[in-house]
């Protein structure tokens, strides 16, 4: 076994020896994962491709997290081993309407009020409903994680738990509630309490075994990446966590890869920067980047020359099936992935 000794001499000419035995650990592959658009079943996507890995989306408000509705394809996929990455959101989605909701969870009667903060006021759209930091904060979402967390203990797996899927996105115009308008900043603070409850309530509970936490960024903006990884938080964390997409013609894997990673490194504290990071999206579409084939191509190396650097490691990179990472033509575009995911570091 390899063995390291250092010999120390004081002004005196004292010496002290000691030495240590070590052994190098292989690091283990990079997942290559995947989602596709609207929560669909991916399995058939997936077979006959080194797919590990796997984003879900799903609001508090949806009566059906864990798995979600009629979803046994992410049982039988957990249970085979796919590594989950369950996205769960404040904003109101999955629910017939924006009223309060009267549920019983393992014969606890719970009311949860109506959402009242808005987030993602970008000009000129209509704004979503989330729940308020403040009513997380006061207790009144907690009926919201009892039935999620109910759902989750049948499962039979354990899985990470990503808050929020990207708080820059929510928090860039401001946010209010009940009829408060808050900063970027300030929301960013706020969201940090809430996340924190959150963590605090799940880890007072019995939890499946490998439960793991992260915060969900995209990661575009370098100050809110900083405000929310406060080392306080990152110390309750498991991962970090940004997405990563080419939106630009000149937009190349590495650069597109290493831009939050940068900022971490440069930003974070060690708490902060010895957490694994999971890409939970990552795409480019043909309209920026037509050969989405050839892109996707370069992105094994970037990973690998990623991960031989200072910072944290990469270890999840779920490419997103829609939106700004939509496949065209979709055969294409899989076989890219399947190529891509059987290069190391994905073997």
């Amino acid at each position: 076994m390899p063995r390291v000794t250092v010999q120390v001499r004081d002004a005196g000419g004292n010496t002290a020896t000691a030495g240590v035995d070590y052994s190098l650990v292989p690091q283990q592959p990079v997942l290559g994962g995947y989602y596709l658009s609207g929560g669909a079943d991916p399995t058939a996507d997936m077979t006959g491709g080194n797919f590990r890995s796997l984003t879900q989306y799903r609001s508090f408000a949806d009566g059906f997290t864990f798995p979600g509705y009629n979803r046994p394809w992410l049982v039988n996929l957990g249970k085979a081993g796919v590594q989950m990455n369950m996205v769960l959101e404040l904003k109101h989605y999955g629910a017939p309407n924006q009223g309060p909701q009267s549920f019983t969870v393992d014969g606890v009667s719970y009311t949860v009020p109506a959402p009242s903060m808005t987030i993602q006021q970008r000009p000129g759209t209509t704004f979503p409903r989330a729940y308020g930091y403040g009513q997380v904060l006061k207790g009144q979402c907690d009926g919201l994680f009892a039935r999620a967390l109910s759902q989750y203990r049948t499962l039979g797996f354990g899985v990470n738990i990503q808050l929020a899927s990207e708080l820059d996105t929510d928090h860039e115009f401001g946010t209010t509630e009940d009829g408060k308008a808050y900063t970027w900043a300030e929301s960013d603070a706020r969201a940090v309490q809430a996340v924190n409850y959150i963590i605090t309530w799940f880890k007072a509970r019995s939890l499946p075994a490998n439960t793991t936490f992260s915060v969900g960024l995209g990661g575009f903006d370098r100050a809110c990446f900083q405000r929310t990884h406060p080392e306080s938080l990152m110390a309750r964390l498991d991962f970090l966590q940004w997405n990563a997409y080419g939106t630009d013609a000149s937009h190349t894997a590495l650069a597109r890869f290493r831009r939050t990673k940068d900022w971490a490194v440069a930003d974070l504290g060690p708490v902060a920067l010895s957490r694994p990071v999971i890409i939970a999206e990552w795409g480019v579409r043909v309209a920026e980047i037509p050969d989405q084939a050839a892109w996707i191509a370069t992105v094994p190396a970037a990973i690998a020359q990623l991960n031989a650097e200072r910072g944290p490691r990469i270890v999840r990179t779920n490419y997103f099936n829609s939106g700004w990472g939509t496949l065209t033509p979709k055969a294409t575009g899989l076989a890219a992935l399947r190529e891509a995911y059987a290069k190391r570091p994905y073997v």
